[in-house]
C-alpha cells in the first residue's frame, strides 16, 4: 500500500516534532481516531433511528452548554 506524498510527510513531520514515535505508530493512531470516529456515527444514528435528530431547541441548549453561543 502507498500513501499519498503529503500524508507520509505529515507523519515524518510528527515523528521529528516529537507528536509520533514513529511513522507507523503516527498511522495507528490516525486509524484508531477513525475507527472512534466511526464508532460514534454509528451510534448517532441508531439514536436517530430511535428518537429523531435533535430539535432546533435541543441544539440550541447544547450550543448554550458548550459555551458556543454567540
Amino acid at each position: 500500500m502507498t500513501l499519498p506524498e503529503d500524508q507520509v510527510a505529515a507523519a515524518r513531520r510528527a515523528v521529528a516534532e516529537g507528536r509520533a514515535a514513529s511513522v507507523s505508530a503516527y498511522v495507528a493512531e490516525a486509524l484508531a481516531r477513525r475507527d472512534a470516529d466511526d464508532d460514534l456515527a454509528e451510534m448517532l444514528a441508531e439514536i436517530y433511528a430511535e428518537t429523531g435528530p435533535p430539535s432546533d431547541e435541543d441544539r440550541a441548549w447544547a450550543r448554550n452548554v458548550l459555551g458556543l453561543e454567540s
